[in-house]
């Protein structure tokens, strides 16, 4: 029985594909910051577990404990919305502490176990905003496009050991936490782009587009683990979709 080790389980994308994978037969080791048990049908198959992706001994005694896995999905991340001008220097590390060197943390982690048995598969979740650049969002694009950018380099240099390496990219996804979250960290935001991003909160309030939903990012993580023939950057959601489809 297969074994799938998912980052950033607390809520959202994580959260759908813990369960998702789990209702498929699938052995799942939810990992979160602060585990709550009590939001995923723990049993023999399932296992909650405390896990601080910008922490390397957090993450190696998550690695030893879990014990032998199939594939590693790094979905944790931390959203932030604001101009660059009033990106705190601290902040923009600390965003990409999570998105980037965590994601890469992970993989250092886990890849001698694949590499060692021939097999494996590493899942990278970032956004479609790396296809189309939006205003308040570089700092965040930038954290997940550098993840696009090194996954591709890996998944070449993992080929000779039957290790694959994928990227999903969800699209807009406003039954997720990460407007609240990013929006949440907009102290500090300059008053001289205060237009700016009224014009840009409205134009998404007025979208009437398909937006991306958790079971949309779910199903796209799945395909990427079981199909080997599914491509390299796998958009989820409709308005992804339709995002790749013009890209």
């Amino acid at each position: 029985m297969n074994t799938i080790l998912i980052t950033g389980c607390s809520s959202g994308f994580g959260l759908e594909t813990a369960r998702y994978f789990h209702e498929h037969g699938w052995n799942v080791i939810a990992t979160m910051r602060t585990p709550r048990e009590d939001i995923l049908p723990t049993d023999d198959r399932l296992r909650v577990l405390p896990l601080d992706v910008t922490d390397s001994e957090s993450i190696a005694q998550v690695v030893k404990v879990a014990g032998p896995i199939d594939v590693l999905v790094n979905n944790a991340g931390i959203g932030w919305l604001n101009a660059l001008e009033g990106s705190p220097i601290e902040t923009i590390r600390d965003i990409f502490e999570t998105n980037t060197f965590g994601t890469m943390t992970m993989m250092q982690a886990v890849l001698p176990q694949f590499r060692e048995r021939k097999a494996g598969v590493i899942v990278n979740v970032t956004s479609t905003v790396t296809w189309m650049s939006l205003p308040l969002l570089s700092v965040y694009t930038a954290s997940k496009a550098a993840v696009n950018a090194f996954s591709e380099s890996v998944a070449i240099e993992l080929r000779p050991f039957n290790v694959r390496v994928n990227v999903v990219l969800p699209g807009r996804a406003p039954e997720t936490r990460f407007a609240d979250n990013a929006m949440g960290r907009m102290n500090g935001f300059p008053e001289v782009y205060q237009e700016l991003a009224q014009s840009t909160m409205e134009g998404w309030e007025k979208d009437t587009s398909e937006l991306t939903k958790s079971i949309d990012v779910a199903e796209a993580i799945w395909r990427a683990v079981t199909d080997p023939t599914t491509p390299f950057f796998e958009p989820a959601g409709a308005d992804a979709v339709a995002l790749g489809n013009s890209s």
